[in-house]
């Protein structure tokens, strides 16, 4: 193999644009060149040997390592150095060298096949600037963003402080007036609770009198209805005749039991039938109160609607003179009967009725509305502490939060984002929670709730864990990885389940970006590796 065969001759653009021919081994790399002196002995870089110069590149592996070899395709652990000028430089397997497929956009590991290949290096480096310069702009723009959020959330880092103190001393204010309206409320309804129970008790003492006389009218009927012989006295065959007082339930009042209930005597009078009506009051059945059947109810599904057809039985035009007559008699009928009003005894007051309590006394009333004020404005006041209360721990638990090392993402709290896929709505809450809901109906799946910052050591900002959620089918709790990335927008922009019950979700927010370091894309490129 002649000289020729063995060097490659490189062109690379210097500032005065002079051409400068760089001879090497073809696929190695300029930074290796050292190694590999023309007609000097060539030292395998593994160390394993040393061997002719003229052995390097020869089609045939001597180096273990495959350093001896690397533009052909000899040794199978060889790598093959892409220059690509104009684009990255990279290394490919040496087994690809000659292999009819380009892999090189420069085509120099088709050197030898006949494939016809096109150096496509420039364009891919035109192509890959523009990518570049168009994130270069994202970071730029975002940084600025994350400028603008760091200050935001400075200053209202500093109003929220100022809200929570300004809070615990309006705090102490409405705990020392809650206390004083409580006092105002416990001696408000100190006298209306005296008013009540007199109330009550005079009610009670008023219902015991008409029981008493109630209790009294009924003797008296039951003396007079028992008396049949009208002597003024009830005898023990008299008491008989109520088997409704029949104490060993064999359906008849025996003398003996009808003796009992009269106090071992034969007659009473009207004035020892007290202590008989004491005996059988609660049994007693006045025979002027005859009790009713229990009326029977109808079932609903026997109660039918009369059918009208009026398509299968039209109404005759023509109807006889005597169907006419027999309506009008029938009517006349009818109108009879809706005259004669129906015998209807006028409904006595019900127990309930005669027992409820009556209103308040005027006195009485203006105590009770005094002390429903007092208890209003008692539980107003001690509504307002609770909500304080709410809002004070609330504020206190955000500016608890690391929300960066400027406080730069502290504008994501309270708030979500959602991104919808063809099967669920994924719903992220920064600070909070994630979840998953079906997005054809479901309930909602808990995918974890914040944990920490998780992200590499040199920036744990990059990442969000979220733990602890819905527990997987016979499996571990579902838990979420949110990665983020810059970006001007805020937006859930991708999720997956790498792993069961893991998910993974992309972020984008300025809050990540930094600062743009400045580099000259123009010769983006065209370093040689």
């Amino acid at each position: 193999m002649t000289c020729v065969h063995l060097l490659l001759t490189l062109v690379f653009a210097v500032s005065l644009g002079t051409p400068v021919e760089v001879h090497r081994p073809r696929g190695v790399p300029l930074s290796k060149k050292p190694f590999y002196e023309e007609n000097k002995p060539f030292t395998c870089l593994d160390g394993s040997k040393t061997i002719l110069f003229d052995q390097v590149n020869d089609d045939y592996c001597d180096c273990k390592g495959g350093s001896d070899e690397p533009g052909t395709a000899a040794c199978p652990n060889g790598k093959f150095h892409c220059t690509n000028a104009g684009y990255k430089p990279t290394f490919i397997p040496s087994s690809r060298i000659n292999d009819g497929i380009c892999d090189c956009c420069d085509t120099t590991d088709e050197y030898n096949s006949g494939a016809k290949c096109e150096n496509t290096c420039k364009e891919l480096g035109r192509k890959e600037r523009e990518v570049l310069q168009k994130m270069a702009e994202i970071t730029k723009e975002g940084f600025l963003l994350k400028q603008q959020l760091i200050e935001e959330a400075k200053k209202g880092r500093g109003e929220k402080q100022s809200k929570v103190t300004e809070m615990q001393d309006n705090k102490k204010q409405l705990e020392e007036k809650v206390e004083a309206l409580r006092t105002v409320k416990e001696t408000a309804e100190q006298p209306e609770r005296e008013a009540k129970e007199r109330h009550l008790k005079a009610w009670e003492e008023q219902k015991a009198a008409i029981r008493l006389v109630k209790d009294k009218a009924k003797m008296a009927e039951a003396f007079l209805e028992l008396d049949d012989n009208a002597d003024g006295l009830v005898s023990v065959s008299e008491l008989q005749s109520h088997a409704e007082l029949d104490s060993d339930t064999d359906g008849t009042l025996s003398e003996a039991e009808a003796k009992g209930l009269m106090g071992g005597v034969e007659q009473v009078d009207t004035a020892t039938f007290e202590s008989v009506w004491e005996n059988i009051k609660d049994k007693y059945h006045s025979e002027s109160q005859p009790e009713e059947p229990a009326p029977v109810e109808t079932p609903v599904d026997e109660v039918k609607e009369p059918v009208v057809d009026n398509e299968s039985e039209p109404y005759p035009e023509d109807i006889s003179e005597e169907e006419d007559e027999d309506d009008d008699d029938d009517d006349e009928y009818h109108e009879e009967d809706e005259k004669a009003p129906p015998t209807m005894k006028t409904p006595e007051k019900s127990q309930e009725d005669e027992e409820a309590m009556p209103p308040y006394e005027a006195d009485t009333q203006v105590l009770i509305e005094a002390a429903q004020k007092a208890r209003d404005d008692f539980e107003e006041a001690e509504k307002a502490l609770r909500e304080m209360d709410d809002q004070i721990r609330n504020i206190e638990k955000e500016l608890s939060f690391d929300f960066g090392p400027n406080a730069e993402f502290t504008y994501l709290y309270s708030q979500c984002y959602e991104l919808s896929t063809s099967e669920y709505i994924y719903r992220l809450c920064p600070f909070n929670r994630v979840s998953q809901k079906p997005k054809f109906g479901g309930s909602e799946t808990n995918l974890g709730t914040w944990g920490s910052w998780s992200g590499p050591e040199n920036n744990k900002y990059l990442s969000m864990k979220y733990e602890h959620g819905t527990g997987c089918w016979q499996g571990p709790n579902r838990s979420t990885t949110v990665k983020l990335t810059c970006g001007k927008e805020t937006m859930l922009t991708s999720t997956s389940e790498p792993s069961r019950c893991e998910y993974l979700m992309e972020f984008i927010t300025p809050a990540v970006c930094q600062e743009p370091s400045n580099i000259d894309l123009s010769a983006h490129g065209h370093t040689e590796l």
